[in-house]
């Protein structure tokens, strides 16, 4: 049983890649940690570290129920929620069916959001808590048939601003995490669905040059490894004052800056030049 005077923190999309790498942090930093994924069996190697493992799926309420409930019952809340589950649909807006941009929207936002919602009257009535959402550094910038993607990383960046204006009379703090181009599997499910969805019609061409790119983007040793992101949130809920946002990981304070200062016509021949 976890002892509800200690530290507890709760890391969605722990199955693998960061998520996976932020538990393992936050355990080493004395939390004690549930892990939240569709697929339970990929977080053995966390409960064999201690964590605890619950099934959930981020886009289903009652999951997403079942889960809060687990925790409230053992240790009346958690003091770190780190939103971390997420993924990326990409793929021309005329050809990606408006249920498959609902699902997108369901699993990178509404999920969050529940569980958020669910989490914060334990947060309130001990007037304190970090929240910690991990956006993208897609949650500033855009990218080329990553219209419903960025959509969701851009939503979940104001959603994530408004809460913490609302949240800071309770103690309560919120932090957003932009990640860059990270070592994880994101690549090739992204450029295997982009082939699946639009590899052949008036979208070919395109779609063939952005999987091509993206899958040579990761896996490669051309990002930063997980444990960056870890290493960030980490930093971040124990600090007194943590910044509002961490862009964080290879290309992430690049990029941002470039769409900050060099403006939209200049980003738009970036991401093109790309693709040649």
């Amino acid at each position: 049983m976890f002892d509800r005077k200690r530290k507890t923190a709760l890391v969605t999309g722990a199955s693998s890649g960061m998520g996976k790498e932020i538990a393992r942090r936050l355990i080493r930093d004395g939390y004690q940690v549930y892990v939240a994924a569709r697929q339970i069996e990929k977080m053995d190697d966390l409960a064999a570290l201690g964590a605890r493992a619950l099934r959930m799926d981020i886009s289903k309420d009652a999951d997403i129920e079942a889960a809060v409930a687990n925790i409230l019952a053992e240790v009346d809340g958690v003091d770190v929620l780190v939103n971390n589950a997420g993924f990326g649909l990409y793929g021309p807006v005329e050809e990606i069916g408006i249920d498959e941009a609902r699902y997108q929207f369901e699993v990178n936002v509404f999920g969050p959001a529940r569980l958020t919602q669910l989490l914060l009257p334990s947060m309130r009535r001990r007037k304190a808590g970090t929240i910690v959402n991990i956006t993208s550094m897609g949650g500033k910038i855009y990218t080329l048939l990553g219209a419903w993607y960025h959509a969701t990383k851009h939503a979940l960046e104001g959603w994530s601003d408004s809460l913490r204006l609302e949240l800071a009379p309770f103690g309560i703090k919120v932090v957003v995490v932009e990640p860059g181009l990270i070592e994880t599997g994101f690549g090739d499910v992204v450029a295997d669905g982009l082939l699946k969805r639009s590899g052949s019609g008036a979208y070919a061409k395109v779609t063939q040059a952005v999987a091509k790119t993206t899958r040579a983007s990761y896996g490669h040793g051309r990002g930063s490894d997980p444990s960056v992101i870890a290493e960030v949130v980490s930093a971040a809920i124990s600090s007194a004052r943590p910044r509002t946002r961490y862009a964080a990981g290879k290309y992430a304070k690049m990029m941002i800056g470039v769409r900050k200062w060099f403006g939209d016509r200049m980003f738009d021949r970036l991401i093109l030049s790309q693709m040649r």
